[in-house]
């Protein structure tokens, strides 16, 4: 089914009362509402994604969208947890605060170690220096005590600075922890008492929100996301969602500041590509070209760049590839290499964007090139969505935003219908297990609203090269800043508005303690396989440090 058919069917879900069913109810209700908030903060994230291929839109989506929708999931467990009834919502608010502690020290452990775990290449030399450009990047010598020391990532100075800021955002928890730490008695008393630095918290909170999409923005106006957006060109390339003339286009455009100029054939196309757009073709393109230069000799033949283009979803025929031939081919070797290539690549994606794209048949000539390797049953693949790679460039990107806004639609609501029921599922298991509600929904919410960043980080990391390790482990400290200035402004407004007590010590010491060890962490260059064990033990650590803490009086 569509995702409209779910979001109308989900509308129409009646709403149970997790206090009436038993254990297997009150199973089959957790796992239905975490499913559709996984499945909401999936689409809200690939929502985000699709629209970092409108060139128009990148700045403000990366700046802004990509921040902002990613927080949604956990901003509404925490701001239904203190709704509701006053006299039930301090208690239920703890749900809220295991959420938002959960986040962040789950996101900052395990999805960080099991990243470093998927993207860890050999490190080199005494200075330590990753493998990035070796073959193999990750050799399978040595035992034990070489994987843990000898294997490891490149920390890029985007990371290091996401880290620091992710520091400097904690002050909030400073300023609202400072009274709790003094004020006690009953809720009420502790609530009035601390009411005025929940406001100062709420402003702080604001600001840091406002300056860290403002920081973003910048960001992303200078380029230098530029890795975050290469990396979704490539993967929405893998996934056949868009073909390469749909997603470099438009780039390509903007870059030259006119339109595409036409003619007849590539020989009518004399412009040269400017060194930003060769860069980007370059980034884009490099991995892919690599594993179809089958001899390693760093050329493509006519065959090879076929496949190739097939595989980008192009439909190019013979006569196309054999003009390609005849203008980069210039020693009549019968292959080019990879910068002809590349200049191939920007000829075809600058002439569709001028004509309609090649017609259907010229997929049967992809088919008959690739039988004459005699392998079809190994080179057998999905079929290419025809609904989006078969249209003009300018109609993809029409398509990707109507689809990218449907899935933001879609997802943001059933976030907002599902967060509320989920709030009292967890609060409801807690009671059951007879668990305070902090630890249940530290353990329970980030997998339901987490999910799918976590799944996004091990994408990009698997791939073995500084650039994506950097755009996982940004992307996850993006997460943990706004979580520190989006979602805990919700808890400083609802303290403040509806005169609830910030009674959670041991709760904030782990959150703080937990961003400070990593982001000092990330300061230097390199991070081994043997840190990242360390970090995942971190996870369940923080556990034991806020039962500790409590146990010894801390509220």
């Amino acid at each position: 089914p569509s995702d409209c058919h779910l979001f109308l069917a989900f509308m129409a879900f009646p709403t149970i009362e997790p206090s009436e069913v038993g254990l297997t109810g009150l199973a089959w209700l957790f796992f239905s509402y975490g499913y559709l908030l996984f499945y909401a903060s999936g689409l809200i994230s690939e929502g985000s994604d699709l629209l970092l291929l409108v060139p128009s839109m990148a700045g403000l989506v990366g700046g802004v969208v990509l921040p902002l929708l990613g927080a949604v999931p956990d901003g509404a467990i925490m701001l239904f947890s203190g709704l509701g009834d006053i006299s039930q919502a301090q208690e239920s608010l703890s749900v809220g605060v295991g959420a938002l502690a959960g986040s962040t020290i789950m996101l900052l452990t395990v999805p960080w170690g099991l990243s470093v775990f998927a993207g860890r290449v050999d490190l080199v030399g005494e200075s330590k220096v990753p493998n990035y450009t070796g073959k193999p990047k990750l050799s399978a010598k040595g035992g034990l005590l070489h994987t843990l020391s000898g294997t490891g990532i490149g920390l890029s100075k985007e990371v290091s600075h996401g880290g620091l800021l992710m520091m400097v955002t904690t002050l909030p928890y400073f300023i609202i922890q400072g009274p709790a730490c003094f004020l006690h008695g009953p809720s009420e008393v502790v609530a009035e008492g601390e009411k005025m630095y929940a406001l100062a918290g709420l402003v702080v909170c604001l600001v840091f929100f406002v300056v860290y999409l403002a920081i973003q923005m910048k960001i992303s106006k200078d380029g230098t996301d530029k890795m975050k957006r290469v990396a979704i060109v490539k993967k929405s390339l893998e996934q056949g969602k868009v073909s390469l003339s749909g997603a470099m286009d438009q780039v390509i455009k903007n870059s030259e500041g006119a339109a595409t100029t036409g003619g007849v054939g590539y020989q009518a196309i004399s412009s040269e590509p400017s060194p930003e757009i060769i860069a980007t073709l370059k980034d884009v393109l490099r991995d892919a070209f690599k594993r179809y230069d089958d001899n390693g000799n760093g050329t493509l033949d006519k065959k090879e760049v076929k496949i190739f283009f097939h595989d980008l979803n192009e439909n190019i025929g013979d006569k196309e590839v054999d003009a390609l031939f005849d203008r980069y081919d210039k020693d009549n070797s019968g292959s080019i290499c990879f910068d002809e290539f590349i200049r191939a690549c920007y000829d075809h994606i600058k002439q569709s964007g001028s004509e309609r794209a090649v017609s259907r048949p010229a997929v049967a000539d992809i088919e008959k090139a690739k039988s004459l390797d005699g392998d079809e049953e190994d080179d057998e693949e999905e079929e290419m969505p025809e609904d989006i790679c078969d249209l003009p460039p300018d109609v993809q990107q029409q398509i990707i935003k109507k689809r990218a806004f449907t899935m933001l639609f879609i997802g943001t609501a059933l976030v907002v219908i599902f967060s509320d029921p989920m709030v009292d599922v967890m609060q409801q298991i807690a009671e059951r297990a007879n668990l305070p509600p902090f630890y249940v929904s530290f353990i329970l919410a980030p997998l339901a609203s987490n999910a799918s960043e976590v799944l996004a980080s091990q994408y990009y990391a698997k791939k073995k090269t500084s650039k994506t390790i950097s755009v996982a482990l940004s992307a996850l400290e993006g997460a943990a800043s706004m979580n520190n200035t989006f979602c805990l402004s919700i808890f400083m407004g609802l303290i403040y508005f509806r005169g609830l007590a910030w009674q959670y010590t041991a709760e904030t010491i782990a959150i703080i303690v937990v961003q400070i060890i990593l982001g000092l962490m990330v300061q230097s260059k390199t991070m081994t396989a043997m840190k990242a064990c360390l970090i995942i033990s971190i996870f369940p650590l923080s556990i034991l440090l806020v039962a500790g803490l409590e146990a010894i009086g801390f509220d």
